[in-house]
């Protein structure tokens, strides 16, 4: 798909991270930009940031894990600029579980789908369908993570299993709108390959209270900062790719029709390919081993 002026493109978790970064980037290409977040005092500064840039901005507080504020949100979209082109399903949160699986809480595993999966989903049904009608070229890039989309991350297994299933529905997606023979495309965005500062680590900060912690945590939440902190005395560096490097495979990525948005990794090759051989021959996940035995 050619992205050019007139265009115009949405990005849910837009207020800071990855969103942000997508934003910046499609207005610098010349696109119109609908920027929606749930927080509603940092989305205003990113939309004045990218306005004295002189791009063009709207702004609206989101809900995603509510059909209704979607549509509310698709609603503005439309009646601002007549059109969207680019549909980028980006927020996210991570879900502050903590323990085994069978120790978390319901409510950890049903915010985390709220927003990860469902979000996405009530994305795609308030946009698509006045995608394809308007009957020109667009895309939908929906936002997974290694961490589950590609190889399972035990240690964040609520998280892990959104997005797995942000996968698999981007590529039932796909398939949908090739039956439909759409101009419209699809893909999902890994970001990476490294670590990555964006706001997930405080996802806590917007937990609502419909989904609250019914119990105590054991331990205190840990920012970005002291995790890394906690890594580098360990001894262990961290390698952090910038937002605006996944931004622009993004964009890449749009203007090549690309499914799979997903970095050169060593890593995570060898991931897929540990997964896809224990399935090929039918054995144990060997590769869990390093997490089975933490």
């Amino acid at each position: 798909m050619e992205l050019r002026d007139g265009q115009v493109a949405v990005v849910t978790g837009a207020a800071s991270g990855i969103g942000l970064a997508m934003a910046r980037r499609f207005a610098a290409e010349g696109l119109a930009v609908v920027l929606g977040d749930v927080e509603e005092a940092p989305l205003a500064k990113a939309a004045e940031e990218l306005m004295a840039e002189g791009a063009q901005i709207l702004a609206r507080t989101v809900d995603v894990s509510d059909a209704g504020s979607v549509r509310a949100f698709a609603d503005a979209a439309y009646e601002t600029f007549g059109a969207v082109h680019v549909l980028c399903n980006n927020a996210g949160v991570g879900s502050g579980a903590e323990g085994r699986m069978w120790e978390h809480e319901p409510n950890d595993w049903k915010w985390a789908f709220a927003v990860n999966v469902w979000g996405v989903f009530h994305g795609i049904q308030a946009f698509v369908p006045r995608m394809l009608a308007g009957g020109g070229p667009g895309h939908v890039v929906n936002t997974s993570s290694g961490d589950g989309g590609i190889a399972p991350l035990p240690t964040a297994s609520v998280y892990a299993v959104t997005k797995s299933a942000v996968v698999t529905m981007t590529e039932s997606l796909y398939a949908h709108l090739k039956a439909e023979r759409a101009a419209v495309g699809a893909s999902v965005l890994f970001p990476g390959p490294h670590m990555l500062r964006t706001g997930l680590w405080e996802s806590h900060r917007n937990r609502p209270e419909r989904y609250a912690k019914q119990r105590p945590r054991k331990t205190p939440y840990r920012s970005l900062d002291q995790w890394e902190s906690a890594m580098k005395e360990a001894g262990h560096e961290v390698a952090f790719t910038p937002v605006e490097e996944v931004a622009g495979h993004v964009v890449d990525g749009i203007r090549a029709d690309r499914f799979w948005m997903l970095p050169a990794s060593e890593h995570s090759d060898r991931q897929i390919r540990a997964r896809s051989q224990s399935m090929l021959e039918r054995a144990n996940p060997s590769y869990l081993e390093s997490f089975i035995l933490d």
